[in-house]
């Protein structure tokens, strides 16, 4: 690459970086901001008397810390149950072979191209008519149905790159199919699997639909609605808000520090290491 197109390339990437940071460093500098009911006008990407007095306030009232435990266990139930399913029914669709198998597979694909709007009605009537309104297991049938889908098209496309002769080799030597799904694939698929566990447990911490339209009952909240409980009709703590919504954004970016390096790693490169 010619100098000049990677130095323009670098300026494109860096202008793109900083557009994307600036509504992060707008909300935590709205977050530090001394005043409580205002936001600061003109906009400042950092307040003259920076504070963190409203980070407390946002962790200690309003249910913060029990909606934020909640949020926790959905999301990790989700993650745990969407890995689960997608990566037992890619690797079911890339090894096993059964009647009717590509039809179902095509039948995967299409739930995908269905918008969410439309399947909406369908969703919450089948929550509804199995009694599972105002309650975790609701939500969960929701992350879960909604990802797995997607998941295993992402995931079958990995297990085939992966060569058979590693697959072969552990049938030769006494394995078993949940030996090659447990031993061989999945550890190869890394890359794959950090970005479905992202994704999941992304769809489920931010979703705010789903969570105050099945959740009534005030002990089962989810994080976005008790934010959403810091607006009122006598005002709104903006300071306060952009506090919790900080706080919020903590569980995110420590699941891309720690998975990000999977990110950079290439399967077929693990796969002739193997």
């Amino acid at each position: 690459m010619k100098s000049g197109t990677k130095l323009l390339l670098y300026i494109v990437l860096t202008a793109g970086a900083i557009i994307m940071l600036l509504p992060f460093l707008y909300m935590v500098s709205t977050a530090l901001n001394p005043e409580t009911w205002i936001m600061p006008h003109p906009p400042t990407l950092w307040p003259a008397h920076a504070t963190l007095k409203h980070f407390v306030r946002a962790w200690t009232e309003g249910g913060f810390q029990h909606y934020a435990l909640n949020s926790i266990i959905v999301s990790v139930v989700a993650t745990a149950l969407t890995f689960l399913i997608s990566t037992m029914s890619a690797y079911a669709f890339a090894r096993i072979e059964f009647p009717g198998k590509e039809a179902l597979y095509s039948l995967f694909l299409v739930t995908m191209m269905i918008p969410d709007l439309i399947a909406l009605l369908p969703k919450f009537t089948v929550v509804k008519d199995f009694g599972l309104m105002d309650s975790w297991l609701g939500l969960w049938v929701i992350y879960v149905s909604s990802g797995v889908a997607g998941n295993t098209f992402l995931l079958r496309g990995f297990f085939e790159e992966i060569p058979r002769e590693l697959t072969e080799a552990t049938l030769i030597d006494g394995g078993s199919h949940w030996t090659i799904y447990s031993r061989v694939l999945l550890p190869l698929a890394a890359p794959a699997l950090a970005t479905l566990s992202i994704f999941s447990f992304l769809g489920a911490w931010d979703d705010f639909w789903w969570a105050s339209l099945l959740i009534r009952n005030p002990d089962l909240r989810t994080l976005p609605i008790g934010i959403r409980l810091f607006f009122n009709a006598h005002g709104t703590q903006w300071s306060t808000v952009f506090a919790a919504t900080t706080l919020a954004v903590v569980p995110e970016l420590l699941m891309f520090v720690f998975l990000q390096r999977y990110f950079i790693q290439g399967l077929r490169t693990g796969g002739v290491k193997g």
